[in-house]
């Protein structure tokens, strides 16, 4: 069964909310993109605070941070402390090393990303460490972009060498990109336009994702 992750890039915060209320009753995750300007060009809603009233709210999904950022390091905290449950950094941070040794002392699950021009070899020294490794599809930055086909060898490689890792893709989802990246061995997609392009059709765009 493959888990489908709708994706929130926002700067406003009643605009999270909004979409996190009309995909929570489909979804057990939904991924926050954390953009500061320093690893890509676009800022993000950085007052991760108010996160914490949703987390609390049952009927909500866990959140999983998508850390864009040059210095992940220093958001780990505010992030856990607000209910994150799962934070992935970017391999092309500054040093994904200091991200990792930090992150291991909070109570989340912690992955690494690697972005879509990237060579895989930048991420392979780390991959038996982490719990998820996200395949960005796309350059990272702004969604609404079609998925780079290049990419697709990153997420075989990866699936063949790690089989038991999971494998999250992100970047130009949608129901006919879906089925080659989960027959490339994506256990997770990611999706931001395709599902929020239609909010009245949500639960069935979620379905033609998993039964791509």
């Amino acid at each position: 069964m493959i888990d489908i992750i709708p994706g929130i890039l926002e700067k406003d915060f009643a605009e999270i909310e909004r979409r996190i209320a009309l995909v929570a009753p489909y979804v057990s995750w939904v991924q926050i993109d954390v953009a500061d300007n320093t690893l890509v060009p676009n800022e993000t809603f950085l007052d991760f605070g108010k996160f914490a009233k949703l987390v609390q709210l049952d009927k909500n999904p866990s959140l999983e941070a998508h850390l864009m950022v040059a210095e992940p390091e220093k958001y780990i905290r505010p992030l856990a402390d607000a209910g994150f449950k799962r934070l992935i950094a970017h391999v092309e941070a500054h040093d994904p090393r200091r991200f990792l040794d930090g992150a291991k002392y909070e109570s989340v699950e912690v992955g690494l990303a690697i972005d879509g021009p990237t060579d895989i070899e930048q991420i392979e020294p780390f991959l038996e460490e982490i719990d998820v490794v996200l395949v960005m599809t796309i350059e990272a930055g702004f969604s609404g972009q079609a998925l780079m086909p290049e990419t697709i060898d990153k997420i075989k490689k990866i699936h063949e060498n790690f089989p038991d890792l999971a494998v999250e893709v992100d970047g130009g989802i949608n129901d006919k990109t879906a089925k080659l990246v989960r027959d490339a061995g994506a256990t997770r997609l990611v999706s931001t336009s395709y599902l929020f392009k239609d909010p009245a059709a949500i639960a069935q765009a979620i379905e033609r994702l998993k039964d791509a």
